[in-house]
């Protein structure tokens, strides 16, 4: 038979069930008002702008510059990078294909998940890797990206395998953000 048990332990038990639980609903209070209240940690957010709706390219087919069709295949997992330059553009075009070929130079061995898409004339000077996709113009195609057309320069987009535009970057954006970005998304199987 137990001993009984003297008041003094019985409020110190009662005292310790007490904090328990109130350091465990504590805990699920605090994250459920950061979660309403729209705050994520540093490390979840995405620096280019998610598309909301996402474009949709499933039914565009792109032709390369070989002639042969861009089909998307789902079932490889394969991500784009895709630009859509205006017609001439010239030195700030070289720029972002330098820096579009160091990203994908950092992807390492994950590179080969990642096409970049060049979306109609590469300049001459513009870098070259194996990753670049030579891309005709298409209206249908460049239609399907939301604000190709900005005055302020050149954006970037994101597409997922399944030829939906999720991401876009803005005009003059830091191509490391792009990297950290895509990382994420290479990670994703």
């Amino acid at each position: 038979m137990n001993a009984p048990v003297s008041g003094r332990q019985r409020n110190r038990n009662r005292g310790l069930l007490v904090l328990i639980v109130v350091i465990f609903l504590g805990s699920a209070v605090v994250a459920g008002a950061l979660r309403f209240s729209g705050w994520r940690p540093e490390g979840t957010r995405n620096h280019g702008e998610l598309l909301q709706p996402p474009g949709d390219l499933r039914e565009v087919v792109p032709n390369l510059r070989s002639g042969d069709a861009y089909h998307w295949q789902p079932g490889e997992r394969q991500w784009r990078i895709a630009v859509a330059p205006p017609a001439g553009c010239g030195e700030p075009c070289v720029t972002l294909s330098t820096q579009l070929d160091t990203v994908w130079q950092l992807f390492g061995r994950e590179a080969d998940r990642v096409h970049i898409l060049w979306i109609g004339d590469l300049p001459e000077a513009a870098a070259r890797n194996a990753a670049l996709r030579e891309v005709m113009a298409d209206p249908a195609l460049r239609a399907g990206l939301p604000r190709v057309d900005d005055p302020a320069g050149v954006p970037v987009y994101v597409i997922d395998p399944n030829g939906f535009v999720i991401l876009r970057y803005a005009p003059g954006f830091d191509p490391g953000h792009l990297r950290t970005d895509m990382a994420r998304l290479l990670k994703l199987k």
